[in-house]
């Protein structure tokens, strides 16, 4: 950030900080077996459907629309940078929100989606909203895609919209919606007459409940029992007659979905950033207290080793997942460059695979650090690992996401705007400590370049590839990120804590391509 934005907004994340340090975070560990509770009916033999919502996102609610956790991003008074701006606040308070960024990365995907696809009476009537600083008047958007069909194949959603003389209505089961007790969700349906796939598909909005407060002809089957994000009310739903709007006509609903993807899917690597830091910030600290065999863990080789390898992943991660945010927000106000442009259709799905491996890697080995206290429920620190292996499933699993960024690279120059970013990054680098990491990227940079022209020609291969060559375009950029970054440092007087990072990411691993793949020991293994 430019040095006046950075200090005018200083006292804002000092404030978060403090509140994600102490206040939050204190809540959090008094609010831990406290879970959303679904009523299906009330004393009189009436369906009601309600579902009540831990203490804890109830405040979270309130602190979000006051400190504008969603609004920064759209009220742009930081420019292009409104997004740094905006996820920089999130930083410092998510990781003890018990996942309130769920409803959060679904309400900003909504209120980016609509306003790019240009429904004007849905923008005035939804977006002030989805981006108000009044707790009174803050809406949360769901996004109610998968269905018993499958999650990332939606073009094999079975929801019907039907006309009506009221308008449409919606007609299906809703498999797994998160935070379904929000004010309004957006959703996929096949109009009556449309053909197969997702070409037929629509998107449409949809409001919640009515005037009264009784719901749109839904109803809540059930909530999920998951392994994590217990904190977030998601649930199964049965749609009967939802009455709903198109967004943007009748076809095209995964297109359309575009935007919203590109939204969700940073919040998701952002997630993934902050997770990690809360975890090391505990590990770190215990290790300081924790006395074994005489001296503290801290001051253990084998330890400080260990958690030093973790650190390394944490500050790769949290450049790329900046990266992201950086290019999406310079996306949002048309200050993009060409290149950056091609670039962000792929950075983004890129930081959220790359990050999600990360974090459930990491969150593993923190909760090892502290032992057997690691295993224990009411640490919080199981809940930690749990929450974090949601990320790398959320918004596309890792194999999705690498296809995703196969399909980002078949667009005409995008491969050339990787390599120059990583390339312009690698150059600024001049300390001699650096120069294994600069080869390292640059080997890996070249091997990326030689396996996707050769697999080009085989689709099976390509495919059967694509996750470790995914995964070492992320490596390989965050590992040039982090070079530039440790060169600023040492330019700066900040020290060599950040080169003793890219070294140790260095060494973590980069390039995962293989260049031989026996299909046949995959088949027979898989």
């Amino acid at each position: 950030l430019p040095e006046d934005l950075r200090r005018s907004i200083t006292d804002d994340f000092r404030e978060l900080g403090e509140l994600g340090g102490k206040h939050f975070y204190e809540f959090q560990l008094r609010d831990r077996l406290n879970e959303p509770v679904l009523t299906q009916w009330n004393p009189w033999g009436q369906r009601i459907d309600h579902i009540e919502v831990s203490p804890l996102w109830k405040e979270a609610e309130a602190l979000t629309a006051r400190k504008g956790l969603v609004a920064v991003a759209y009220e742009q008074k930081s420019g292009a940078l409104s997004r740094v701006h905006q996820f920089a606040l999130n930083y410092l308070v998510q990781p003890s929100l018990d996942v309130y960024s769920c409803p959060l990365a679904m309400t900003d995907g909504a209120a980016r989606s609509l306003l790019s696809l240009g429904n004007q009476q849905l923008i005035d009537h939804a977006l002030p909203h989805l981006t108000s600083r009044d707790p009174a008047t803050f809406w949360t958007s769901g996004q109610w895609m998968t269905e018993r069909t499958g999650g990332s194949d939606v073009g094999l959603t079975l929801t019907e919209a039907r006309q009506s003389p009221e308008g449409w209505r919606l007609y299906g089961t809703k498999w797994f919606t998160s935070a379904t007790t929000a004010q309004m969700a957006l959703t996929l349906a096949r109009p009556q007459g449309n053909g197969p796939g997702g070409k037929g598909l629509a998107l449409f909005f949809v409001e919640t409940r009515d005037a009264a407060g009784k719901l749109n002809h839904i109803q809540i089957n059930r909530l999920k029992d998951k392994m994590g994000t217990r904190k977030v009310p998601t649930a199964e739903l049965t749609l009967e007659g939802t009455l709903a709007t198109p967004v943007a006509g009748l076809t095209d609903g995964i297109r359309n979905m575009a935007m919203m993807l590109n939204v969700t899917r940073t919040w998701n690597a952002m997630g993934a950033t902050w997770s990690m830091r809360r975890a090391l910030a505990l590990a770190h600290d215990y290790a300081k207290r924790r006395v074994q065999f005489g001296a503290p863990l801290s001051e253990k080789p084998l330890h400080v080793d260990t958690l030093a390898g973790l650190e390394a992943e944490f500050q790769a991660g949290f450049l790329l997942a900046f990266r992201g945010v950086e290019l999406l927000g310079k996306l949002e106000t048309r200050t993009a460059t060409e290149q950056e442009q091609l670039l962000q259709r792929l950075v983004t799905p890129l930081a959220k695979l790359t990050t999600g491996r990360q974090v459930v890697h990491v969150t593993s080995e923190v909760t090892e650090s502290f032992g057997g206290a690691g295993y224990v429920e009411d640490t919080g620190l199981p809940r930690i690992q749990a929450d974090a292996q949601v990320l790398s499933i959320w918004e596309g699993t890792t194999n999705v996401l690498s296809l995703d960024a196969l399909r980002a690279l078949a667009k005409e120059g995008t491969l050339e705007a990787y390599f120059h970013e990583v390339e312009g990054r690698l150059s600024k680098v001049t300390d001699v400590g650096l120069r294994p990491c600069v080869k390292t990227a640059h080997d890996a940079l070249e091997h990326a370049r030689v396996w996707v022209s050769s697999a080009m020609a085989n689709p099976t291969t390509m495919e059967a590839g694509a996750r470790r060559f995914s995964l070492t375009l992320g490596r390989t950029l965050e590992l040039a990120l982090l070079s530039e970054h440790a060169q600023w440092c040492l330019d700066h007087g900040h020290g060599p804590r950040t080169r003793a990072a890219a070294r140790r990411f260095r060494q973590n691993g980069v390039d995962l391509i293989q260049d031989e793949i026996d299909l046949d020991d995959s088949r027979l293994l898989g």
